[in-house]
C-alpha cells in the first residue's frame, strides 16, 4: 500500500531497550477534500531513510499495516494497529503544466470576416 501527502513533521530517532530498537515517526497530511494527518513509523535501519526529507515536501510512502494483540494485567485483550513505512520518495510537481506557454484569452482573436460564400463547405467528404 502507499499513501501520498505533504510532510507535516519529521521526528527524531528514538532508541528503546537494551538491544537498541530504533523508531522514527513522520506525519504527512493528505491532500483531499478532508485532509488527514497520518503518522507513519520507520523502524531499525529504515529510520535513516527520513534524513533527506523536510517539512513541506510532497512525498509518497510505501507502507505495511501492522496489528498486534496484548493482554493487560487484568486479563483484558486489547488490539493495536500501526502504520509502518518501508520506502519514501519525493513526488515531483507535474511539469507539463508549468512548462506550457501562456494561452491568450479568447477575446484576443478577431473573428474571421473575409470568408466567401463558396468557402463555407470546404470539407473533403
Amino acid at each position: 500500500m502507499e499513501i501520498q501527502g505533504r510532510i507535516k513533521m519529521v521526528g527524531e530517532t528514538q532508541t528503546f531497550g537494551s538491544n537498541g530498537f530504533r523508531k522514527r515517526e513522520i506525519v504527512i497530511t493528505t491532500e483531499e477534500q478532508y485532509p488527514q494527518h497520518i503518522m507513519v513509523e520507520f523502524v531499525q535501519d529504515k529510520t535513516d531513510l527520513l534524513n533527506s526529507y523536510q517539512v513541506g515536501q510532497q512525498v509518497k510512502i510505501n507502507i505495511n499495516l501492522r496489528g498486534r494483540e496484548w493482554v493487560n494485567p487484568q486479563g483484558e485483550t486489547k488490539y493495536f494497529n500501526s502504520i509502518q513505512g518501508w520506502r519514501i520518495e519525493a513526488v515531483q510537481a507535474e511539469s507539463g503544466v508549468e512548462n506550457m506557454p501562456p494561452v491568450p484569452p479568447a477575446d484576443a482573436f478577431a473573428p474571421a470576416g473575409d470568408l466567401k460564400e463558396e468557402d463555407h463547405d470546404d470539407l473533403p467528404f
